[in-house]
């Protein structure tokens, strides 16, 4: 068996977790900032790095406390090398590289989003559906599809084009004025809306497997809000949406729901194409927006092809899927040096971990 003590820090959820054999969850600690930032309307990255530091040797600690083990029993410590915010990625990385050398243990430095795909294996009626299979990565700072084509070997076919799913559904819960994170107040209000009230657009992508959600944004608070008059100038400011002033008539609950719409059609008519052209055999949705209901349902029923997805709790950031994506990485070898560095831009490639 090898036991993994995993930390998770790049970005607003301080989290420590032991995994054995990529599989099994003997704890998995979450410190989570939301209330710190809702009063932002999103993360303020210096704010996530000092909270990251005051929590992360209680979570470490009590992430060892309810697995019941010490540092003798572990075989590897992992953390989160990037993508992610800089200063929040740094407090793990330090803390991990600390632990490695008193305790002697090897550590290794791993992808995020890597991180997010094997979460799918602590699943426990997760099974294999062998390879390629189609990677869709959908959250609050990623939209990535990829063709995954062994363990630790991926091909980048799209994602983004500017803002990701995630980032479209706090933007848009902060201009209508729902709590943030915005995905779930979005998915919650738009039970009693009409999806049909609304004709937000799709960007046209065609050739490519690429995904742009900001024109619909654009198109979301021009149909919802005041517009300033003819030479009217309205002053820039970083949280715009939240300043701009609603229409009297609009219905939350109809915009969230249309809004919805545009985003999970979006995403589901990419991932569709690109299953057929790369004759993949199973699609893997996952990441913080794959917990929508929404998109998971027309997944599912758009695919002939098995469609898998995380149990809820394993959706937003969390250790324990770095621990999982470790345990492959240490299966095969793999081991950081301690002088690695943060990276803040780290995409999934065949060469993900060259030097």
């Amino acid at each position: 068996m090898t036991s993994i003590l995993a930390i998770e820090t790049s970005c607003d959820e301080t989290a420590a977790a032991v995994v054995t054999d990529g599989r099994t969850i003997h704890s998995n600690i979450v410190a989570s900032q939301i209330d710190l930032h809702a009063q932002y309307g999103g993360v303020f990255p210096e704010l996530a790095s000092r909270a990251h530091a005051e929590a992360i040797s209680a979570v470490v600690a009590r992430a060892m406390s309810e697995a019941d083990m010490t540092y003798a029993d572990l075989d590897a410590i992992a953390v989160t090398q990037g993508p992610g915010l800089v200063g929040s990625l740094l407090v793990g990385i330090h803390f991990a590289k600390g632990l490695a050398l008193a305790t002697g243990l090897p550590l290794l430095g791993i992808n995020h989003l890597e991180g997010h795909i094997y979460s799918l294996w602590l699943a426990p009626d997760f099974a294999e559906s062998g390879f390629p299979v189609l990677a869709l990565i959908v959250s609050g700072g990623h939209s990535e599809l990829l063709v995954m084509r062994a363990h630790g070997v991926y091909q980048r076919i799209g994602g983004t084009i500017d803002d990701a799913a995630g980032e479209a559904f706090d933007k848009v819960g902060r201009l209508l004025g729902l709590p943030f994170p915005g995905g779930p107040s979005i998915e919650g209000a738009a039970v009693d809306g009409d999806s049909q009230s609304y004709n937000f657009p799709r960007a046209k992508t065609e050739g490519v497997y690429d995904f742009s959600f900001s024109g619909l944004k654009t198109a979301v608070m021009r149909a919802v809000t005041v517009q300033p008059r003819a030479g009217e100038r309205r002053k820039r400011h970083r949280r715009a949406e939240k300043l701009a002033t609603l229409r009297g008539a609009v219905n939350i609950s109809d915009v969230a729901a249309a809004f919805q719409e545009a985003v999970t059609d979006a995403l589901v008519a990419s991932a569709c194409r690109a299953a057929s052209d790369f004759g993949v055999k199973a699609v893997y949705l996952t990441g913080g927006v794959s917990a929508n209901t929404m998109l998971r349902d027309k997944l599912s029923a758009a695919l002939a092809l098995p469609v898998s997805y995380p149990p809820l709790y394993l959706c937003t950031d969390n250790a324990a899927m770095i621990g999982a994506a470790a345990y492959f990485r240490f299966r095969a070898g793999h081991r950081s040096k301690l002088d690695f560095e943060a990276r803040a831009n780290w995409r999934l490639s065949e060469d993900i971990y060259a030097d």
